[in-house]
C-alpha cells in the first residue's frame, strides 16, 4: 500500500499510462530520468520504447520489484533515494536527458528548482502533478495564478498542460484532479541571458511576496520608497502595479535596472 507520508498516488489506470506514453513519445536511445519510479509500471514503458531509464525511488519498500525488473531488463537503472538530493549530473554525464515523474503535490515546487538547476542538459521534463499547480505553471500575467512559480517555469521553460487526468485514475485516489505537463527548456532565459539568475529568483520572490500588496510596497521593504519609486518609474511601470501584472521579461528588466 502506498505510504500517504510520501504522498504516493500510484497511476493505477492502465489506459491512463498509454496516452501518457504516447505524448511523451520516447525514442529509442534516449535517455529518461524517472522520479518516483513507484512499482514501475512506466519504468517497464520507458525501456520497452528503447529509453536508457534511471528509475529513482525514494520509498525503500518499492526497491526489490524494481532491482528484479532492473535485472531482467538491462536499460533500466534504479537509484535508490531522494531526487532532491539527487546529484543529477552523475546520473547524466554526458548524455542529454528527459525527465518523467509522478510528483508528490507537496515538493513539487523543489523538484522543479532541482531539475531547473540541471536545465543546460535536460531536453524536456513531463510531470504529473495536481491541476491547479498545473495552472500556475502555465499561467500568462494578469491571471489570478500567475506568481513566482510560473515565472520560475517560464524563465526556464515552455510550459504546456497536455492532459487532465481524473482522480478515479490513480490508487489511492486522490481529492483533487491531476495533469500532465510538459516543460521545454529554454523559456525566456536564453533571450533575458542573466548574469545572476540565483538573484533575479530572489528578487521575483521578493516582488511576490505579499501578493494584495502592490509592486511598490513590495520593492521597499528592500530598497526603500524613494529607489522604490525610482525603479518603477525607470521601467514605466505605474506605483499601483501589482507583481502578477508583470511578465517575465518585464521582471527582468526591473532586476536589472534595480
Amino acid at each position: 500500500m502506498p505510504r500517504q507520508k510520501l504522498g504516493q498516488h500510484f497511476l493505477a489506470d492502465a489506459s491512463w499510462r498509454a496516452r501518457i506514453l504516447q505524448e511523451l513519445g520516447v525514442r529509442e536511445g534516449e535517455v529518461w530520468l524517472e522520479i518516483g519510479a513507484g512499482h514501475g509500471e512506466m519504468t517497464a514503458e520507458l525501456a520497452r520504447q528503447g529509453a536508457r531509464v534511471w528509475a529513482v525511488e525514494l520509498d525503500s519498500k518499492l526497491l526489490p520489484r524494481l532491482e528484479a525488473m532492473a535485472r531482467a531488463i538491462p536499460a533500466i537503472i534504479v537509484v535508490a533515494g531522494d531526487i532532491l538530493k539527487l546529484d543529477l549530473a552523475r546520473v547524466a554525464g554526458a548524455s542529454r536527458i528527459k525527465v518523467y515523474g509522478n510528483l508528490p503535490y507537496y515538493i513539487t515546487s523543489p523538484i522543479l528548482h532541482r531539475l531547473f538547476e540541471q536545465a543546460d542538459r535536460i531536453d524536456a521534463i513531463f510531470v504529473v502533478i495536481q491541476f491547479e499547480v498545473a495552472a500556475r505553471l502555465a499561467a500568462r500575467p494578469g491571471r489570478r495564478e500567475y506568481g513566482y512559480l510560473s515565472v520560475l517555469t517560464q524563465f526556464y521553460s515552455r510550459p504546456e498542460i497536455l492532459l487532465r487526468i481524473p482522480p478515479g485514475a490513480f490508487r489511492p485516489r486522490p481529492k483533487v484532479t491531476s495533469a500532465l505537463v510538459a516543460l521545454h527548456p529554454p523559456g525566456e532565459r536564453d533571450q533575458l541571458r542573466l548574469e545572476d539568475e540565483a538573484g533575479f529568483l530572489e528578487f521575483v520572490k521578493g516582488c511576490f511576496g505579499q501578493k494584495r500588496k502592490t509592486l511598490f510596497n513590495n520593492l521597499r521593504g528592500r530598497l526603500g520608497s524613494e529607489r522604490a519609486q525610482a525603479l518603477l518609474a525607470s521601467a514605466g511601470v505605474h506605483r499601483g502595479a501589482r507583481a502578477e501584472q508583470l511578465s517575465v521579461t518585464q521582471l527582468a528588466g526591473l532586476f536589472r535596472a534595480r
